[in-house]
């Protein structure tokens, strides 16, 4: 019997309710795993994009890891590509399904809802008897669509937490990380809308690796770190064996464990036309734009403890597996 995996008996912990949008992508698997294990998030809805992979392989990657931890979390499909951009997707990364290396038995296609993302998103806020936050893990093509259609919505979003943006150097392109090159118009819209917004970069999944002997100490977390371990090993090939850089679960971890950030509340604006640089995030730490500070910038981790907790909710995470199991 599938039950949810946030409500085993006995936990009578208050919970943060969230909306997870995400492009699975192998981080992105992590990062689900880290919120499932969490006993003070109540994931009310995971909304897909279109990202890392197009939009029927990300979908299917959700519910496919559902179904491996047996929990039962409401689906919307969301954009198969960005709001006027063409979609270049990072399969090259995490292969064209995904999740290459590891073989899912099954998926929860009972999860899927028939609403498409933005009103599936509007629903979960208004059904919500508090303000939701956003963890936005991919494109925030899907969070601007919200806010265009329900506008006045945005009152009833307590925070989004992006992973997405770079204070330095880029992935994408020079100075542009993908989640926000790969849609810029979307993440101005976000960025401008005047949500409580907290920005987890590329420069902190750089610092946030986990090294080969936290690796190996993952994989023998039963299905679950077998599952884990079989996906890292094909996510950027080779670095398992020296560090592997963490992206989306940074943001997860900001989420639950802020005390691991430093952070600067600053004015962070996104270009759009220029021909090298669309989709930067400006990050305006002197002030040479004159905006009003409008993100909690994340601007360095505690590596140590970042790393710990990783490997300690990944066991939850299978411990949950197995009980939801029964």
């Amino acid at each position: 019997m599938r039950v949810n995996i946030l409500s085993l008996k006995g936990n009578v912990m208050a919970k943060t309710p969230i909306i997870l949008d995400t492009d699975p992508g192998v981080d992105d698997a992590a990062a689900i795993g880290l919120a499932l294990a969490s006993d003070t998030t109540d994931i009310k809805l995971i909304t897909t994009v279109g990202g890392n992979v197009t939009l029927e392989n990300v979908t299917n990657n959700v519910l496919k890891l559902l179904h491996f931890w047996h929990a039962h979390v409401p689906v919307a499909k969301g954009a198969q590509g960005p709001l006027v951009r063409k979609l270049t997707t990072a399969a090259n990364v995490h292969g064209e399904s995904g999740l290459a290396g590891y073989e899912f038995e099954g998926q929860a296609d009972e999860c899927l809802l028939e609403d498409v993302a933005p009103v599936a998103m509007h629903k979960a806020l208004h059904a919500s008897k508090e303000p939701l936050t956003i963890v936005a893990i991919g494109p925030l093509t899907n969070v601007a669509l919200l806010l265009r259609l329900y506008p006045q919505d945005q009152e009833l979003i307590k925070r989004i937490v992006i992973m997405g943006g770079t204070c330095t150097r880029g992935n994408k392109g020079v100075l542009s990380e993908f989640n926000i090159a790969t849609d810029p118009e979307a993440a101005k819209i976000v960025f401008s809308s005047g949500i409580s917004l907290a920005m987890v970069g590329l420069d902190i999944g750089w610092k946030a690796t986990i090294p080969a002997n936290d690796i190996q100490t993952i994989k023998t977390f039963g299905k679950t770190g077998k599952m884990v371990y079989d996906l890292f090993s094909h996510y950027r090939s080779g670095s398992i064996n020296t560090a592997l850089k963490m992206y989306d679960p940074t943001a997860m971890a900001y989420f639950l464990k802020p005390e691991f950030f430093t952070v600067e509340k600053t004015f962070v604006d996104i270009e759009l036309a220029g021909t090298l640089t669309a989709g930067c995030t400006l990050v305006d730490f002197r002030g040479y734009l004159h905006g009003e500070p409008n993100v909690d910038v994340c601007t360095d981790i505690d590596v140590e403890a970042f790393r710990s907790w990783f490997v300690e909710q990944l066991s939850i995470c299978e411990r949950k597996r197995v009980e939801a199991s029964k």
